[in-house]
């Protein structure tokens, strides 16, 4: 079954690649305006260029996942990048086809031609350009601060400010030095408690799980708490992970909380494992969330947003997961599968607070969902 789907992918992107060389070679009728000659080195160039960025890509995907990704960085680069500027190329001849479409139905051809021609070269110059900014947007960690009122928090915790990472996927094209941004931006951010969402890597971790020890260095008043995400169970090597957290100096609750006190104020901190784990590591929100009640001030730790759970008295909850979309318009579609896509919402009485990543998944390029490094400051009702 596994041949059977890898050789249907292959098929659809065959495909998928060659209506992207039709568009943008032959549609035009290059021969019309170059001539035969220069026509055929647009068409050659285009397919070389379609063949070079799959054949990265499915290098990349290889390589990630099956070896040490620091030699190979910047064919990693470039075939994962590949990815984005494809997805916006096709976005941008799919509305030249449609042009195209229907000046073929008014019978104009000479505009359908025009249409084409020009189509193609801006929605190459559209995709670069727009994949250009997606790298300078996915560079640039932003700090994004929200203010939540709990009501069963006490006086002595009031305005403790909770700083949430997740979604570093450092491994493919980031490396121990983006990390180490991170750490230092969060440390500019004066938490009293730091949380880490899941989601810290992508590949074997016994390659890219150096690239995390600067989280080392995070340091707060009531310390450092995480969980796992769903890519820690993908990548195979969960529990070499968490062991590594847990040297590092994180607590990481695999369906366990700690409580935080002050000036007599108490607030349970409780986590799951990501709703893909299984067997020992799968999500457990009872035994996280053992020996509370109601009257507790709870905050809870899921990976994903679709891990809420509203009839456990829990009062806030930090996920991560969705990146707020990563690529545009993909935003669109995650309320598809999670109840929420970045910001602070109310779902069944939880404050739900979903940060977008501080990483990038893939393609290390993100369009109108800039990273984040959130900022949750808790009053007290």
């Amino acid at each position: 079954m596994i041949w059977l789907g890898a050789a249907l992918a292959l098929l659809v992107l065959a495909g998928w690649v060659t209506w992207l060389v039709r568009r943008l070679a032959v549609a035009p009728a290059w021969a019309e305006v170059l001539g035969p000659r220069r026509s055929a080195v647009v068409r050659r160039a285009t397919v070389a260029v379609a063949a070079l960025g799959v054949v990265a890509f499915v290098a990349a995907e290889v390589v990630q996942r099956t070896t040490d990704p620091a030699p190979w960085r910047p064919m990693l680069w470039l075939g994962l990048t590949a990815v984005a500027f494809t997805w916006y190329l096709t976005l941008g001849l799919l509305v030249v086809a449609l042009v195209c479409g229907a000046l073929r139905l008014a019978r104009r051809p000479s505009a359908r031609l025009r249409a084409a021609r020009w189509g193609a070269v801006l929605a190459v110059l559209a995709a670069a350009t727009t994949t250009a900014y997606g790298h300078i947007e996915a560079a640039h960690v932003r700090t994004t601060e929200h203010e939540v009122v709990v009501d069963d928090l006490g006086a002595g915790l009031d305005g403790l400010r909770v700083a949430f990472v997740s979604d570093l996927h450092v491994g493919p094209v980031r490396d121990g030095d983006f990390v180490r941004e991170v750490v230092d931006q969060v440390a500019g951010t004066d938490a009293d408690l730091v949380v880490l969402g899941g989601d810290y890597a992508d590949g074997l971790h016994r390659h890219v799980g150096p690239y995390l020890d600067p989280l080392g260095d995070l340091d707060a008043p009531h310390g450092v708490v995480g969980v796992t995400g769903n890519h820690e169970f993908l990548n195979g090597d969960a529990d070499e992970l968490v062991a590594r957290l847990e040297e590092l100096g994180t607590t990481v609750l695999g369906n366990e909380s700690v409580v935080v006190e002050a000036g007599g104020a108490r607030l349970v901190v409780a986590g799951v494992h990501d709703a893909v784990g299984t067997g020992a590591d799968a999500p457990d929100p009872d035994a996280a969330l053992a020996g509370t009640t109601p009257d507790d001030a709870i905050l809870y730790v899921a990976h994903e947003p679709s891990q809420v759970v509203t009839d456990r008295g829990v009062d806030v909850q930090l996920s991560g997961h969705t990146h707020g979309g990563q690529l545009w318009p993909f935003g669109w579609f995650v309320p598809l599968d999670q109840p929420t896509v970045a910001g602070v919402d109310d779902v069944g009485g939880v404050t739900l607070v979903t940060g977008r990543g501080a990483g990038a998944w893939g393609p290390p390029v993100r369009v109108g969902a800039p990273p984040e490094v959130v900022v949750v400051t808790l009053r007290a009702g």
